[in-house]
């Protein structure tokens, strides 16, 4: 009987120190449950960001100050009044003496830019850091530089460009970005008739993976073919649900007219763009998110139809990106003629490595560059 109980109590007491010194003793199938269900989704662990994480408020003062300076306007002319006033010439005769002085006050000129719009929410990126991105997809060498080269030889080039304007610009941090086609346009009908083909989860797994290894965000970019906004859009909602994940729009092959991609260049309306915007504002305010922002390409007037009607909200900052290749001359030209004129809250500029330079003599345009145009681009995008 008393060897009984020794055994008893030895057991009892193996027992009680299994669970104290390995907690999980008991419950290891309920926690092995928990951790096969988070091994099994989709979305790769996205650690802590500082860039996608800093909630502090909004300095307006702050805020205003740097639009003002990215809107980087020509020194308004100085305006002159003519005063006549009496005087005598050399020889003693009265005179009116006709003078051109400086009006004063001086009349204040109304520029297009900065745009007046709303504040935007805690955490906004824009306009106190400038976005650095590489755009493409991981299975075309020719539709943009981040599927052009291995990742690792991918990853050095960005970083060099972001450094480069780092040097240009020094007051404005920079970000880098990955933009990657997640839609893409197709010249064939396919399978569902739509023109455009859906990228796999696990490509944009691969290049939230990449992002991940220099503390870059994510763009996912869409070409709808003869898809719409409204339904490519929520298919992707559990990568926009992410920090570090925004979007991108592309009219250029959003085909209204019935005519394939490529073949003309097509069109989004405000409405489009409002239903992308307000989108993104429900999942920052569901998932208590930082602003979104929203980038919409354009190198044509027709591309955007009444930019007017646009309208910025607190969790979703726009960027309206110049999309043209050419030489300086001509993509200077087009950023006046279609970016400047229709302002809606910030700008980008996209750069082609190969499409920029093919005439002979021409070279890529530097941060040098770009900075002296009105107003200076808050995103760079490298094709």
């Amino acid at each position: 009987m008393k060897k009984n109980l020794f055994w008893i109590i030895l057991v009892l007491l193996i027992i009680i120190g299994a669970c104290f010194f390995f907690p999980g003793f008991l419950g290891g199938a309920v926690s092995y449950k928990k951790s096969a269900q988070v091994i099994n989704t989709s979305l790769p662990e996205v650690k802590a960001n500082p860039i996608t994480s800093n909630k502090a408020p909004l300095d307006v003062i702050a805020y205003d100050k740097k639009l003002n300076e990215i809107a980087n306007n020509p020194p308004d002319p100085i305006i002159y009044t003519t005063v006549k006033t009496p005087g005598k010439d050399k020889n003693g005769k009265a005179i009116t003496i006709t003078t051109k002085v400086p009006l004063d006050p001086q009349p204040v000129k109304t520029h297009l830019w900065p745009v007046k719009t709303v504040y935007p929410n805690a955490g906004a990126l824009l306009p106190f850091n400038r976005i650095v991105a590489y755009y493409g997809n991981l299975y075309s060498t020719k539709m943009g530089v981040l599927g052009e080269y291995p990742e690792a030889i991918m990853l050095e080039k960005l970083e060099a460009e972001v450094k480069k304007w780092e040097i240009a610009d020094p007051t404005t941090p920079v970000i880098p970005a990955l933009h990657y086609i997640a839609v893409v346009a197709q010249g064939a009908p396919g399978d569902s008739g739509k023109y455009r083909l859906r990228m796999p989860g696990s490509e944009i797994d691969k290049v939230l993976a990449m992002a991940g290894k220099i503390n870059a965000i994510v763009f996912l970019d869409i070409q709808v073919g003869f898809s719409n906004v409204q339904t490519e859009i929520p298919l992707l909602e559990k990568y926009l649900k992410l920090p570090n994940v925004h979007l991108a729009i592309d009219p250029e092959f959003s085909m209204k007219t019935g005519i394939r991609p490529g073949k003309v260049v097509g069109t989004l309306d405000a409405a489009d763009i409002n239903f992308a915007a307000n989108y993104l504002a429900n999942l920052v305010k569901e998932n208590n998110l930082t602003p979104k922002i929203l980038i919409i390409h354009r190198y044509t007037q027709k591309m955007v139809t009444n930019y007017k009607l646009i309208k910025p909200l607190p969790e979703v900052q726009f960027i309206m990106n110049m999309d043209g290749w050419g030489g300086e001359a001509k993509k200077i030209g087009t950023y006046k003629n279609f970016i400047y004129p229709e302002p809606v809250q910030f700008t980008g500029f996209k750069l082609f490595y190969k499409n920029d330079i093919l005439t002979p003599g021409t070279t890529l345009m530097t941060p040098t560059t770009l900075l002296k145009l009105n107003p200076q681009p808050i995103y760079i995008q490298y094709q």
